[in-house]
């Protein structure tokens, strides 16, 4: 279980936090080089070099919102430049992707970060501009919810890639597209001219995604531990049923898939905040704001649980928490993760993510008057920060293109690099990964230096998340 260090402060963080953004500057440079606009988009490393992998568009805006998440935190204008000109360039096809369920990674982390920045005053407010970026947030939002099956209690989940029966624990923190479109006054306008609640389809989307994908220890299943998570749960499409839990990138359906456990810990104390911002009559027709709020936060607590329990003592999980592998090594939770071991990979990534939710989890509870357990998920996120900040993590060799390192994507179909000489991918890097750890540096920063608390949807228009 995570050792977590009650010492630490944002503030201590500071020089790694430097350290990571000058090592961030030279790797996106050396992507844009060798990914320019009308290539595949790239995915993860091989060797140290970007490459691509066809299965879906999902990460271009990770490489662009890398280059605006870096002008955020340095201030430096070319990589503000260079990734507005690219959003406006390659990311129109994204808002209008009617084939995937990762609107919120793309469009959220371009779009939206450039109109998070003009409405901080980070940029100049120009109008064109705006009416530019928010008609880009408005539609990226509808065409994600139009993504909708219905399930047998009347209620619904936007659906993955995979097909109208899945519906994947990732999507949960992709959902910021539905969140900002509806900031926007934006619905789904649907058969004869019906308006469709954006803000109705995110909650009951969060809510299923709670309900079928976490676990919460009440005898669901045989493996019904409190808090672990099924990547993707399977509905009957003809009349809406729940079939069984399954997996794309985990071990099995049984096993937590760690960086699906991940995109719920940051997940849902997202959509935690941005609910901060609405008021009350707005979440009246979707059960009120207690019983919303009631069931994004046992999920978000339950899965940071979990994390905290079933991750090695510095921080960084492997790759799924029911690997074949792990037996062999012993009391792996009780020192910190290997990397470079011979039976199983760790993923970065997930740490990076869970991270950020740990951080937002004790941010809310503190701010709810829960201190002592808002401090213990704070300062597990501040632990795992400064692991991922540092060796062997954070690559600052030139010739990697990678910032994060031991990252992983697909374990089972077998697309991860393997260096010579060792047995497990280790030393390669994921586009969501990078970002993730950029993000991250970012909050953090923007924490230690007193500055504008960072949210998806920036400033909120009652003030509720200053």
């Amino acid at each position: 279980m995570i050792r977590i260090d009650q010492e630490l402060t944002p503030s201590a963080l500071l020089p790694k936090i430097d350290r990571l953004w000058a090592a961030s500057a030279q790797k996106i440079d050396s992507i844009e080089k060798s990914c320019p606009p009308g290539t595949a988009s790239p995915v993860f490393t091989v060797e140290g070099q970007y490459t691509a992998r066809g299965w879906t568009e999902w990460t271009q805006g990770f490489q662009y919102g890398s280059a605006l998440l870096q002008f955020d935190a340095t201030g430096e204008r070319r990589f503000l430049d260079s990734g507005r000109e690219q959003t406006v360039a390659v990311m129109a096809g994204h808002v209008s992707h009617i084939g995937v369920h990762d609107h919120g990674f793309n469009n959220v982390s371009t779009y939206g970060n450039l109109w998070r920045l003009m409405n901080e005053g980070r940029i100049p407010d120009d109008p064109a501009e705006r009416n530019f970026y928010e008609l880009a947030l408005k539609l990226t939002g509808a065409v994600q919810a139009a993504r909708w099956r219905g399930t047998a209690d009347g209620t619904g989940y936007i659906y993955s890639f995979n097909g109208p029966q899945s519906l994947f624990v990732d999507t949960i923190r992709s959902c910021r597209a539905l969140a900002v479109s509806h900031l926007l006054g934006h619905v789904l306008m649907g058969e004869r001219d019906e308006r469709i609640s954006l803000l109705g389809r995110l909650v009951e989307h969060a809510a299923n995604t709670a309900r079928w994908n976490v676990f919460y220890g009440e005898g669901r299943d045989g493996y019904d531990l409190p808090g672990r998570t099924a990547h993707e749960s399977i509905f009957n499409v003809n009349d809406g049923s729940y079939r069984c839990p399954s997996t794309q990138q985990g071990y099995s359906p049984f096993t937590t898939w760690t960086r699906g456990l991940a995109w719920a810990m940051l997940g849902f104390p997202e959509q935690l905040e941005f609910l901060a911002v609405l008021p009350d009559e707005e979440l009246s027709p979707y059960g009120g704001r207690a019983e919303i709020e009631a069931m994004l936060l046992r999920a978000a607590t339950a899965t940071c649980d979990f994390y905290l329990t079933h991750t090695p003592t510095d921080g960084v999980p492997y790759w799924d928490t029911g690997a074949p592998g792990l037996v062999r090594l012993g009391d792996y939770l009780d020192r910190p993760a290997d990397p470079y071991n011979a039976h199983e990979p760790v993923d970065s990534s997930a740490a990076a993510i869970g991270a950020q939710g740990l951080l937002r989890l004790g941010r809310h509870l503190n701010r709810a008057g829960r201190t002592e357990e808002g401090r213990r998920y704070w300062q597990a996120g501040l632990t795992v920060a400064d692991t991922i900040f540092g060796e062997p993590y954070l690559s600052t060799d030139a010739q990697h293109q990678g910032l994060l390192l031991h990252s992983v994507y697909h374990r089972p179909n077998g697309w991860d690099h393997v260096p010579a000489g060792q047995r497990v991918p280790n030393g390669e890097s994921s586009m969501w990964g990078d970002y993730h750890a950029r993000e991250l540096a970012l909050y953090l920063q923007r924490e230690a230096r007193t500055e504008p608390y960072y949210t998806f949807f920036g400033p909120s228009r009652t003030g509720a998340a200053a």
